[in-house]
């Protein structure tokens, strides 16, 4: 008499569920490694409990190769989620730690695990790196004093064009004065002369200067010498008397 067939569904007897569940991985696992082991393929197996626990099984020695080749392969078919190979994050782990420990041996600390090979590895990478470090800075400081010699050379070509120009200038501006001060010697000298000669048919002579007098000019006192005498002359005149010339 044959087995019936069984439904398939959830099993609600947690018991029974239990066995049927313990039947049937076995056989599963079982099954994996016959198909593994007869047709030479490549089988991966994880089965996870209702409780969580795993299960597993791989044809090959480590479970990571079989799952990075079903990702390539499924990623080539579809779009498949980012996700990050355990061995390769092992892999730059190992790398961040190894340099974060070169830049503290750089920096002269924990030298104490350090061979005499590896100090002086470390002592020829620092030499070199200042090598480098001196022939930058030589290289920069050369161009910024090309840089400064350029621009001297600009400003002493303007400062020349700007004293010729000032020259120019100058020049210009002292014509000019020398014409201007021609005309004014010319004329300041024809006043001069017109003052200084006298009229025409006047002669002068210095004992008749009056400048050099002191008191009343000799004009004026002949003028009232002759007035006197011409009163003293008229009836009933007398002398320094004015009334006749009234």
């Amino acid at each position: 008499m044959g087995r019936g067939k069984v439904e398939m569904r959830r099993i609600e007897n947690k018991i029974s569920r239990q066995v049927t569940f313990a039947k049937r991985r076995n056989g599963l696992l079982k099954k994996a490694y016959e198909l593994s082991l007869l047709c030479d393929a490549e089988v991966a197996l994880i089965i996870f409990s209702g409780r969580g626990r795993l299960f597993e099984f791989s044809s090959s020695s480590c479970m990571y190769k079989t799952l990075e080749r079903y990702r390539t392969c499924n990623s080539n078919s579809q779009e498949a989620t980012p996700q990050i190979n355990y061995q390769e994050y092992l892999k730059l782990k190992t790398r961040v730690e190894f340099l974060q420990s070169s830049q503290r041996n750089i920096l002269g600390e924990d030298l104490g695990p350090l061979s005499m090979k590896e100090l002086d590895q470390i002592e020829n990478q620092i030499d070199a790196s200042l090598q480098h470090i001196r022939s930058k800075k030589n290289q920069v400081l050369l161009d910024q004093l090309f840089e400064l010699k350029s621009k001297e050379q600009e400003l002493q070509d303007e400062n020349k064009d700007l004293r010729k120009k000032l020259q120019d200038t100058t020049t210009t501006s002292c014509g000019e004065n020398a014409v201007h001060m021609s005309w004014q010697d010319g004329g300041q000298s024809s006043s001069r002369r017109h003052a200084t000669e006298p009229y025409p048919g006047v002669l002068q002579h210095p004992e008749h200067d009056t400048s050099m007098q002191i008191g009343y000019p000799q004009a004026y006192m002949d003028q009232l010498n002759n007035r006197d005498h011409m009163a003293s002359q008229r009836p009933g005149g007398h002398p320094g008397s004015s009334a006749g010339w009234i």
